[in-house]
């Protein structure tokens, strides 16, 4: 019977896995340095799903940085947010940003 090669790396992953101090938080930079959208400071702690959609709106249309249509720019900043910061936030707040969602196909006159 061979015996079992054991891996030297046992338990840290591969070297392509590890992350560098630089890439642990991009999705800090992308919501900092992105072109996607200039948005309120604070829009997503709003308390109201109906706040944050007219804010995002607002931003949406005013937003010169933008390159997608203003629905689709605000919804995709929304995603964003709820993606990035979904397994800590609490169910009452993704409940307000699923809300959100729906509010904003509202404010834009798009089909739920």
């Amino acid at each position: 019977m061979a015996a079992k090669k054991k891996s030297s790396a046992r338990g840290r992953g591969s070297a392509a896995n590890r992350k560098t101090p630089n890439s642990r938080k991009w999705s800090q930079q992308v919501t900092e340095r992105s072109d996607a959208m200039d948005l309120r400071s604070g829009v997503f702690k709003l308390k109201s799903a109906r706040a944050i959609a007219r804010s995002l709106k607002r931003s949406a249309e005013a937003s010169t940085r933008r390159k997608a249509a203003p629905f689709r720019s605000a919804m995709s900043m929304l995603n964003f947010e709820i993606n990035r910061a979904g397994r800590n936030l609490s169910r009452e707040r993704l409940e307000v940003l699923n809300r959100a969602k729906d509010e904003l196909r509202k404010a834009f006159g798009r089909p739920a």
